[in-house]
């Protein structure tokens, strides 16, 4: 006999393989190598021990409990367990140790019952507990270190005698087979929260959980003709043919089977499965068959030494002998109607069986037998040629369902919206077995979240786990690089380089990994087959082993990554993870500040390039990270804060802005950083402009005064840049658009001179919205527009000349083209997460060419939708600038002061003292709404202090709109000339600026007082 070196099962002499886990025989497992694992823990413990003590003499005593525990030790082994130690008279096993198996949790269970039968015998009374949970396994002291052994020896404390306890994740393993009932929540010793637990009755059934067919058979029209053709020449041509259907557990090989033997009436059918463990389990699926055939085919008589298999009799006996009994028993059966043998799960059948499968496949002639298999594809890891050679034999392999045969399995099962089935669709990854399994996980999930179900998640585990030492190791190196991984960082990674290459084509034969398109010159790609056995492959390294890797795979990838585009990203993501595994280990913290300042300068510079393609989203992930890992390096922190400051305000998340800006202001001064103070100054007093009511322009201006030299000083020209920019708004916002523009241009220059995309596309749009409400004419504006994409632009600057496209085409009557452009504006800035411009300018333009267009219901909707986010963010500048454009909406469509009159209150209790955009459109609609409640006299002297104020500006299109109000009010005073002369100039200032609509409207209007007077 062999041992194993991984498991220690007992093997003929000349096994390659052992028959319990699967390692290659000779091949040492690597010595203490820890695992992270599943398994599932068993206590069991002698109650009444004290009074036992006291009742029988100390040998009589000493040599019940040795009984007790070699009884014990017996039935656990025999159920695949293994006993970690004995403590007083308790007994500790763990199941998965060495090697994980996908029903360990069902092999604890069986071997608990059995143990709970024995007591009586014994002459004791005992009580159990069982639970599964995550553990550390392959460490010198113990079998098993984790939560789960705590929680298995309270389960254990708080069962009563001959009880079994066990834990809820046990009964989801296993929930088909046992029977349990319910208890009240355990507050146990040491766990803060109570436990969920069983009381185990019984176990009956061979699967834990068994497998959902509720779904239509989708797909596999392929392999249904090649099993069809192979029948057919069973029938036909009486001949024994031997069809095997290959495929990882779940793809669908059992539902193949059991459709095709649905329509089998013209023939015997016998089924056999092959155990994954057990006493006397060589022929167990011969002996299924043979019992079935007695049934099913009585004339079929079976020799001396099948009946001695079929009734556990021992009789002396040859492997041959048993084979060509069973042939000869097969072929009498077949003599008055064609038979089909269904063998399951081949992948666990020991060498004998399969040689007396392939006895049959060879010997039977002119005998109409299909011979039916089902394997997972390690069978051909041990038999790489089964099958081969034989003229009446065939394999094939199943593979995933694809997306739309998905989704039909999907429907088939449950009603979903797209979005949970598209959820459902990426995870399963077209696994049926994985589809039925998150289908019935999203029923019970009280959010209706997709998770991976723990069904899933040991029978990923177990396969893994029983491979060999060497390939496990391989994959899990692959794993931390990702679903796609490289050959060249598995050879550095992994502890025998050499031998690399021929590892991961035996992972390949195993349907593990595929080839794939390398993203390295000169190397080999590979893909896991599914990201569930990424993320199981992974899950089973240590967090310090994952630290190591991670640091180690990131220094190579520094070497040989450099035509990444996405480089910095990657490094930094490794980098991480090495550091938050080795905080969680408390690592010494010189080590974690040199992972924290690798990872944080990648980050930073990951992010300002996301920032320079227009990707906001993006980089306030990466700056959020880069900052949480640069907390103890406060002087590069401080330099990192404004950006993630000005990314946040993009985002529309104001406060958070506000909170980073504040910190870096602050603090940038007292860390001898001023340049970067003055920068997030800067960025805060934007935000004051538009959040607090009492900020002034002077205050402002006073402040950059002092920036300004600053950052000249500093050398940063790109904040100098910002510097500028907001005094060029500062004039925008008090009407001087043209001096605003001039400001903004030396701004511009600046930021190009930076190199800083970021900030260049930032000027660029407000350079346009400058344009656009200032004196320059639309055509103009296009033109300038023409030159903007020219030169190459980000995607938020795209949103800005899509929305001013649209306003600039429904000015000139094309409301179609307007409407069209603001709807990619919006679409776009929804996708960058621009939350921001999308309340504020997307949404001013959406409603501004619906009221061009006549719809002022549509402009109302907008335009409130537009407030209430603006409320929410706490941009009360822009949304005070909104309000007298929804009074226009509500009067265009007849409404008047008792909707009105509370906006226009709340936009003169939040508008800042110097916005001229604000001061003159409030006191405009309040005229029109005072002269429709017959208030003429303060209607005029408002709509004069509007018109007043406007040509202190030269926002062409505003002081139009001036100019029509007062003309609209003076028409209700009955002053027919001096209205006439305010339409006038409004018309004149609408064609300056272009709005052809706007225009022409007046002169409609002007028409009209002209006939009526």
């Amino acid at each position: 006999m062999v041992d194993c070196p991984a498991c220690g099962h007992e093997n003929a002499d000349g096994a390659k393989f052992c028959n319990e886990c699967g390692t290659p025989i000779g091949v040492p497992a690597p010595a203490g190598r820890e695992q992270r694992k599943t398994v599932t823990v068993l206590f069991c413990d002698v109650t009444g021990s004290t009074q036992l003590g006291e009742r029988l003499d100390p040998e009589a005593l000493r040599t019940l409990l040795a009984r007790y525990f070699e009884q014990m030790k017996a039935i656990i082994e025999r159920h695949g367990g293994t006993v970690e130690k004995f403590i007083g008279d308790a007994v500790m096993a763990v199941f998965g140790v060495p090697v994980v198996h996908e029903d360990d949790a069902l092999r604890a269970l069986r071997a608990a019952v059995e143990m709970r039968g024995a007591f009586p015998e014994l002459g004791i009374q005992g009580r159990i507990g069982v639970t599964t949970g995550e553990v550390v396994t392959g460490t010198a002291e113990r079998l098993a270190t984790g939560d789960a052994v705590n929680v298995a020896a309270r389960l254990e404390q708080a069962s009563q005698p001959g009880e079994i306890l066990i834990g809820e994740e046990t009964l989801q393993l296993t929930r088909d087979a046992a029977q349990v009932e319910r208890v009240e929540p355990l507050q146990l010793k040491g766990k803060t929260k109570a436990i969920t637990a069983h009381r185990l009755v019984s176990v009956s059934g061979e699967e834990g959980v068994s497998r959902r067919l509720s779904g239509s058979m989708v797909g596999r029209e392929t392999e249904q003709r090649l099993l069809a053709s192979a029948w057919e020449r069973v029938v036909s041509e009486r001949t024994c043919q031997l069809f095997t259907i290959l495929g990882p557990a779940g793809v669908g090989k059992s539902r193949l089977a059991a459709e095709f033997l649905a329509t089998r009436d013209d023939a015997v059918v016998a089924r056999g499965r092959c155990l994954p463990y057990g006493e006397g389990i060589t022929y167990w699926p011969v002996v299924e068959v043979v019992k079935q055939l007695e049934r099913l085919s009585p004339s079929a008589t079976p020799s001396e030494a099948i009946r001695g298999l079929a009734a556990d009799e021992q009789i002396a006996t040859s492997s041959e002998e048993i084979a060509w009994g069973f042939r000869k028993l097969l072929e009498a059966a077949a003599a008055t109607q064609p038979v089909v043998c269904v063998f399951d799960d081949l992948q666990w059948g020991e060498e004998t069986f399969l040689d007396l499968v392939e006895h049959v496949a060879d010997l039977s002639r002119e005998t109409p037998i299909l011979l039916l298999c089902m394997a997972r594809p390690e069978l051909l890891d041990r038999r790489s040629g089964w099958a081969g050679g034989k003229v009446n034999a065939a394999n094939v392999l199943l593979e995933p369902l694809d997306a739309e045969e998905t989704d039909r399995l999907i429907e088939s099962l449950v009603t979903v919206d797209d979005g949970l089935r598209a959820r459902i669709r990426e995870a399963a990854e077209g696994n049926p077995l994985f589809v039925e399994e998150m289908v019935a996980m999203v029923h019970d999930s009280p959010d209706g979240d997709v998770v991976v179900p723990p069904t899933i998640q040991a029978l990923l585990a177990a396969r893994l786990d029983q491979l060999d030492a060497a390939e496990r190791e391989v994959l899990q190196c692959g794993s931390v690089e990702g679903r796609v991984f490289h050959r060249g960082a598995v050879a550095v990674l992994s502890s025998d380089a050499p031998a690399v290459t021929g590892r991961l084509t035996a992972l390949v034969r195993k349907e593990l990994v595929r080839p794939d398109r390398p993203q390295l010159p000169g190397d080999d790609a590979f893909r896991f087959r599914h990201l569930l056995i990424r993320d199981t492959a992974y899950d089973a390294l240590p967090k310090a082993a994952r630290a190591d890797l991670h640091e180690r795979f990131a220094d190579w990838l520094e070497k040989n990554g450099t035509t990444l585009v996405e480089l910095d990203e990657i490094l930094a993501y490794h980098l991480e993870q090495a550091n938050r595994y080795r905080l969680e280990l408390g690592a010494q913290s010189e080590q974690l500040e040199r992972l924290a300042l690798r990872a944080g300068e990648r980050l930073g510079a990951a992010a300002s390039r996301a920032l320079g393609r227009g990707d906001i989203p993006a980089s306030v992930n990466l700056l959020d990270r880069a900052a949480a890992l640069l907390a103890a390096d406060r002087r590069r922190r401080v330099w990192l804060l404004p950006a993630l400051g000005r990314a946040l305000i993009e985002m529309g998340d104001w406060e958070r802005a506000e909170e980073w800006l504040s910190e870096a202001a602050s603090t940038g001064n007292d860390l001898g950083e001023p340049g970067a103070a003055a920068d997030a100054t800067t960025t805060l007093w934007y935000l004051r402009l538009h959040r607090v009511k009492t900020t002034s322009h002077e205050e402002i201006e006073l402040g950059l005064a002092e920036a300004i030299p600053t950052l000249r000083e500093s050398g940063d020209e790109a904040a100098l840049a910002r510097a500028i920019a907001l005094s060029g708004q500062l004039l925008f916002w008090r009407g001087q658009s043209e001096a605003a523009l001039v400001e903004l241009e030396r701004a511009l220059a600046l930021a190009r001179s930076a190199g800083d995309q970021s900030e260049e596309m930032d000027i660029l749009r407000t350079i346009l919205t400058v344009m656009f409400h200032g004196s320059t004419s639309v055509e103009a504006m296009l033109t300038r527009i023409e030159a903007m994409e020219e030169r190459g632009r980000a995607r938020p600057l795209d949103v800005s000349i899509l929305r001013c496209r649209g306003e600039l085409a429904a000015m000139q009557g094309d409301f179609e083209a307007g409407r069209t452009l603001a709807a990619d504006a919006r679409a776009l800035a929804q996708d960058l997460g621009l939350q921001s411009l999308l309340a504020s300018g997307v949404t001013q333009s959406v409603a501004a060419i619906a009221m061009l267009a006549g719809d002022p219901r549509r402009s109302e909707r907008e335009l409130r939708l537009g407030i209430d986010a603006m409320e929410q963010i706490g941009d009360w500048g822009h949304l005070v600038t909104l309000i007298p454009y929804l009074v226009d909406a509500l009067t265009a469509q007849g409404q008047q002061a008792q909707e009105a009159a509370p906006l226009i209150e709340r936009g003169f209790e939040n508008a800042v003292v110097d916005d001229a955009d604000a001061q003159i459109g409030l006191r405009r609609v309040q005229a029109r709404v005072l002269a429709e409640q017959g208030r003429l006299d303060e209607a005029q002297s408002l709509a004069r202090e509007a018109v007043a104020r406007s040509e202190r500006t030269d926002y062409l299109d505003l002081r139009g709109r001036t100019h029509s109000d007062l003309a609209e009010v003076l028409v209700l005073a009955g002053k027919a000339q001096e209205s006439a002369d305010e339409f006038e100039q409004a018309e004149s200032l609408f064609e300056r600026k272009g709005n052809v609509v706007m225009a022409s409207r007046i002169r409609e209007r002007l028409a009209e007082i002209q006939v009526g007077g």
